[in-house]
C-alpha cells in the first residue's frame, strides 16, 4: 500500500560531483553538489544562487566536474559544509557551514590545470570534465536557484576506468561513482560513511555504515 506525503527532500540518488571554479581573486574554489544530470555532450547542474560555484559559473563561463569515486568519501565529505562565499546566510551558519577559501587543501586534493578552460580539476578525481557554460535558467517556482546547462568541451578518464579494446567508453565494471542518496553517501549499494551533509540538515536517517 503507498501513503501519500509531501516529501521534504527528494534526492532519491545521483553521483556527487566537486565543481572546480575560479573565483573572482583567481584562486581556485572546489565544491561538492549531487544535482546534476547528463544527456549526451550536455550536463545540467542544479545550483543556489548563492553559492559561490554559481557565481562563478555566471561570471566565468566555464568549470570542471570533477567526479569523485566512492574512494574519495572522506575528501569529499570534508567539503561538505565549507564556502567560498564569505557572506553566508543566518540559516546556513545554524546548519554548521564556515567560510574557507582553500577548498583543495581542505579536500586533501591537488589542483590541476584545465587544458581548455582556466578552472582547476582533482587530480584524485578519475573523471574530470572541462566544460563551458550554455545557459543559465532560474527554475520555475524558485527564484534562489538555477539550472545551468553547460557543454562537456574535454574530459579526462583514468586509463584504468576505459573499456579494454576501446579508446572511448567507460568500463561500467570498474567504474565505481560516489553516489548520495537523500544526503548519505553511497558506494558499490553500500552506504560508505555519516555525512555531514544530513547533519547539518538534520536528517533523521542515521544507518549503520557498512564497512
Amino acid at each position: 500500500m503507498h501513503k501519500v506525503t509531501d516529501l521534504k527532500v527528494l534526492y532519491f540518488g545521483t553521483p556527487v560531483v566537486l565543481i572546480g571554479s575560479r573565483n573572482e581573486d583567481g584562486s581556485a574554489n572546489l565544491a561538492p553538489m549531487s544535482s546534476a544530470w547528463w544527456l549526451g555532450q550536455t550536463c545540467v547542474l542544479g545550483l543556489g544562487d548563492s553559492a559561490q560555484s554559481a557565481i562563478n559559473l555566471r561570471r566565468e563561463g566555464e568549470c570542471v566536474l570533477n567526479l569523485p569515486s566512492s574512494a574519495q568519501v572522506d575528501a569529499v565529505d570534508a567539503l561538505a559544509l565549507l564556502s567560498a562565499n564569505p557572506h553566508l546566510s543566518e540559516t546556513k551558519r545554524a546548519q554548521g557551514y564556515r567560510y574557507e577559501r582553500h577548498k583543495f587543501t581542505a579536500a586533501g586534493m591537488t589542483e590541476l590545470p584545465g587544458d581548455l578552460v582556466q578552472a582547476p580539476r582533482a587530480a584524485e578525481c578519475p573523471v574530470q570534465l572541462e566544460c563551458r557554460l550554455e545557459t543559465a535558467t532560474p527554475l520555475t517556482g524558485n527564484t534562489r536557484c538555477t539550472a545551468f546547462e553547460v557543454s562537456v568541451i574535454r574530459a579526462h578518464i583514468d586509463e584504468h576506468l576505459i573499456l579494454p579494446g576501446t579508446d572511448h567508453y567507460i568500463d561500467p565494471l570498474g567504474w565505481d561513482p560516489l553516489i548520495m542518496k537523500f544526503c548519505e553517501f553511497f558506494g558499490n549499494t553500500h552506504r560508505l560513511t555519516p555525512s555531514r551533509l544530513a547533519e547539518g540538515w538534520n536528517m533523521p536517517a542515521r544507518l549503520p555504515t557498512t564497512p
